[in-house]
C-alpha cells in the first residue's frame, strides 16, 4: 500500500502529464479497480469539476464508498460504463488477472480512453517489492503485444495513449514494440 504522500505525488504526475498530452485540463476520470477510490480525493482537490467514475468487483466497496465517490460494480473486462474519458487510471490490478480477462480488459480501457490511461504492470524482468502473491509474472513481449492489440500506444511511465492521440506524440515520445533481435552468431 501507498504511503499518502506517495500516492499524492503519483496523482500530480499523471494528472500533470495527462493535461500536457490533452492540452487542457483533465475533465472525467475512470478509475478501473479502484476499491475504496483511494484517487478521488487526491484527483478532486486539484481539479474539483473533474468527473470521477470508480468501478470495482467489491460490493462491499461499493456499499460503502459508492455514493461518496461515484463508485459502482464491475471489473476490468466488464466496466458497465459508457463514454469516453480523458484519464482512465488502473493501478495494482493487471498483473493478477488471467491472459483473457487482462486481454479483454485491455481492449474495453482502449474503448472508453479519450485521452491518456495510466496502467500499471511489471514483467518479470522487473524487480518488484511488495506483496505479489498471485501475479502472473510475464515476459515484456507478452504484455506489449496484448498492448498493441488492443490500440494502446506507450509513451513512458506507465502511460498509454489511444490510436487518436498516438499521431499527435513525437516519435521518441512512443515506445514501438520491441523486436525481436536476431542472432548475429552463426
Amino acid at each position: 500500500m501507498k504511503s499518502s504522500a506517495e500516492l499524492e505525488r503519483e496523482v500530480e504526475f499523471v494528472l500533470g502529464a495527462t493535461e500536457y498530452l490533452l492540452g487542457r485540463p483533465v475533465r472525467s476520470v475512470l478509475d478501473v479497480g479502484c476499491g475504496e477510490g483511494n484517487w478521488y480525493p487526491p484527483l478532486t482537490a486539484r481539479r474539483p469539476r473533474l468527473h470521477y467514475t470508480g468501478v470495482d468487483p467489491s460490493e462491499y466497496a461499493v456499499r460503502r464508498w459508492g455514493k461518496r465517490r461515484n463508485i459502482r460494480l464491475g471489473s476490468v473486462d466488464n466496466l458497465g460504463v459508457d463514454g469516453q474519458f480523458d484519464l482512465v487510471v488502473c493501478c495494482g490490478v493487471l498483473n493478477y488477472l488471467a491472459a483473457d480477462t487482462l486481454t479483454t480488459g485491455l481492449a474495453q480501457i482502449a474503448e472508453r480512453l479519450g485521452g491518456v490511461a495510466y496502467l500499471d504492470m511489471y514483467t518479470a524482468s522487473d524487480a518488484v517489492t511488495g506483496d505479489t502473491r498471485g501475479a502472473k509474472r510475464r515476459a515484456s513481449s507478452w504484455y506489449r503485444e496484448r498492448l498493441h492489440r488492443a490500440g494502446l500506444t506507450a509513451c513512458g511511465l506507465h502511460l498509454y495513449v489511444g490510436p487518436a492521440m498516438a499521431d499527435q506524440l513525437a516519435t521518441l515520445e512512443r515506445f514501438p514494440r520491441q523486436r525481436r533481435r536476431r542472432s548475429t552468431q552463426g
